[in-house]
């Protein structure tokens, strides 16, 4: 990691928050899915999955109102993602554990934060299908996340991809087709954060609120083995302390991206997507994202 020092002093605390509580392992501050995701495979599957991520953050925001200044960061994020397929008790499993690693880095007037490269915090999780339809197409589950803080962490330094603390989701999604041509995927997760006691360089208490978030996929199938998406997402909550002092930080980030999807072999599928965030009450705003997904059935 490399980072300077003296500049990092000057940043106030509610920039060094923001920077803090970015979910550095993942698409957004919560769980992003992408459409598809809850439609299970048979029992007995294997699936690895690479994710390269790249987005562009242009402009910070405090209570909605850009901040003066050339203020940026990139991120350049890769998960890597294996699946198991299963039955328990009737119901269909999928455990897994997902491998989040990558570099961000500070720009133009933000470069005084330095940069960061190496392993994000693991996650492990597993979604359970209460409703699984595939004749009909309607599938619902639910997916419990625990992300464990063993990723790259240093309190001196403002920018890490491990965040030092505890983290837990609950997610909840139901797909439905709605016709022959499009399918309609409906997504709602909430965060909720263990404390960093070793926050910044003197050591201090970082508490945060649960983070909200609520996510619509629009899915248009041109044929069996490709498709046209389009994502439409809000979140919201996610407050910081700091040693007890209410930072005034909670989020409100809407954003949405387009992309497609196509098997390119019997079991093997590229995805790709395009997208910004709309809208920021608070922290970095993405001016671009672009995802790109890696799918290999074993």
């Amino acid at each position: 990691m490399l980072s300077h020092a003296p500049a990092r002093r000057t940043l106030s605390s509610s920039l060094m928050a923001a920077l803090a509580t970015l979910c550095l392992s993942a698409p957004a501050h919560a769980i992003d899915v992408d459409a598809g995701d809850y439609e299970p495979a048979a029992p007995g599957t294997n699936v690895a999955l690479l994710y390269l991520q790249h987005a562009r953050n242009d402009g910070l925001y405090s209570n909605g109102d850009r901040q003066a200044g050339n203020n940026r960061l990139n991120t350049d994020i890769g998960i890597f993602r294996a699946v198991h397929f299963m039955e328990i008790g009737g119901i269909v499993a999928d455990p897994q554990i997902l491998i989040p690693f990558g570099r961000v880095a500070g720009k133009g007037d933000t470069s005084g934060l330095g940069d960061a490269s190496g392993i994000g915090d693991p996650i492990l999780a597993a979604t359970f299908w209460v409703q699984n339809d595939p004749v009909n197409k309607v599938y619902t589950g639910i997916t419990p996340y625990l992300y464990v803080p063993i990723g790259s962490y240093d309190r001196n330094d403002a920018l890490n991809l491990g965040e030092n603390r505890w983290k837990y989701n609950l997610q909840v999604a139901h797909v439905r087709r709605l016709s022959k041509d499009f399918s309609l995927d409906l997504v709602g997760d909430v965060m909720l954060y263990g404390d960093n006691t070793d926050f910044g360089a003197t050591g201090q208490r970082l508490e945060q609120k649960p983070l909200v978030q609520g996510q619509v996929w629009l899915r248009y199938h041109l044929s069996p083995t490709a498709d046209l998406r389009l994502l439409l997402s809000h979140t919201v909550g996610g407050e910081t302390k700091i040693d007890g002092t209410q930072q005034n930080d909670e989020r409100r980030t809407t954003k949405f991206a387009v992309g497609g999807s196509v098997f390119v072999g019997p079991k093997t599928q590229l995805l790709g997507m395009i997208g910004r965030d709309a809208s920021v009450e608070q922290g970095f705003r993405e001016e671009s994202r672009i995802n790109v997904r890696i799918l290999q059935v074993f």
